[in-house]
């Protein structure tokens, strides 16, 4: 089975599979209803709905294996 991913900028958002995510306008990763702000570079995993996000300058790719 392969991953599904999307890939936001700030100020967006979309459906991973059933899983709303979006980028705040101050950088902060959304998914599920849990928030984390990311650095550049960073990447961060949502335990609960298991949902990887990295960082990348504006873009914002999040997965979920």
């Amino acid at each position: 089975m392969s991953a599904e991913s999307i890939t936001l900028k700030p100020h967006s958002y979309d459906k991973l599979g059933i899983l709303h995510c979006g980028v705040l306008e101050d950088y902060t990763a959304v998914c599920a209803g849990d928030l984390h702000k990311l650095e550049d570079g960073e990447e961060y995993t949502f335990a609960r709905a298991g949902v990887t996000v990295r960082r990348n300058g504006d873009e914002f790719v999040f997965t979920k294996p």
